[in-house]
């Protein structure tokens, strides 16, 4: 008999295993829901799937009256874009700050102190400040998901950088390579493999300082529409956004993993 640690499941046996979680979750929901209506068809704590499956249409499909705008797709794009912004601007600037603080001791001495500070801040505690400072708009959200993820992906980065091997570095100086092409051509092929981990570790706190940005002070995004609509306990309008927002992060982590598969296969853990 195999132990349980030797059995490796196929898979469609996978497949199977990772799906039940979700089934049992929903099949529960359901029957929650259902108890409730039962008792009280005009309950909005726990909506049914059907009158969650009509919002949706209303918000994806029919135009608002207002805008003239499919609220669902308008507030993707804006929140799409904002989160977008704001990891490139993070994953170019963390990328830039470990290697000079993983190839530069002394810029590793000057800057290590300030980014370790910097990444306990909590961001959320800033966010009065970016708003006085940069105003209502776009920069003053982009700023707020930076500060948030940009200081603890720089440190993974430096870290990562810090543990290549040093023979690497000293064969390159053996060979010639200056400080640049060191940094160019030994340390920069390693980093960016890691660069993708720490997007996706970092892509649920983006999330988070984006809503809590888009509920402040928006007109237009994601998180502004759950807080607009929470008032009238709308939860057949917050269920299906807050799925929505699952949904785009998994697909995103999904993609992150599948280009670092294809881009540095070198990289990839034994399986």
């Amino acid at each position: 008999m195999r132990r349980l640690i030797n059995q490796r499941p196929g898979r469609g046996e996978r497949l199977a295993l990772g799906m039940l979680p979700f089934i049992v979750l929903l099949a529960l929901y359901v029957f929650a829901s259902q108890l409730r209506l039962a008792e009280n068809p005009d309950d909005k704590l726990l909506p049914s799937l059907s009158s969650m499956a009509e919002r949706v249409v209303d918000y994806a499909v029919t135009e608002d009256v207002r805008s003239g705008r499919r609220l669902l797709w308008s507030d993707t794009w804006a929140s799409v874009k904002r989160l977008g912004s704001a990891l490139a601007i993070s994953s170019v600037a963390a990328l830039v700050l470990a290697l000079a603080i993983g190839v530069v001791p002394r810029i590793r001495a000057l800057l290590s102190p300030l980014l370790a500070t910097v990444s306990m801040i909590p961001p959320l505690a800033v966010l009065p400040i970016l708003f006085i400072v940069l105003g209502l708009e776009e920069a003053a959200k982009i700023a707020l998901i930076v500060i948030g993820v940009l200081p603890a992906m720089a440190r993974s980065l430096a870290l990562h950088v810090a543990e290549l091997p040093e023979e690497q570095i000293v064969k390159a100086q053996t060979l010639g390579a200056s400080t640049w092409q060191v940094a160019l051509r030994v340390v920069l092929p390693q980093t960016l493999p890691r660069l993708i981990d720490a997007l996706r570790i970092s892509m649920g706190a983006a999330w988070l300082f984006l809503i809590a940005a888009e509920a402040i002070a928006s007109t237009e995004g994601l998180g502004y529409r759950i807080f607009l609509v929470r008032r009238f306990l709308a939860m057949d309008v917050i269920l299906p956004y807050v799925a929505w927002i699952t949904l785009l992060a998994v697909m995103a982590d999904v993609l992150l993993r599948r280009l670092r598969a294809a881009a540095f296969l070198w990289a990839e853990p034994p399986r």
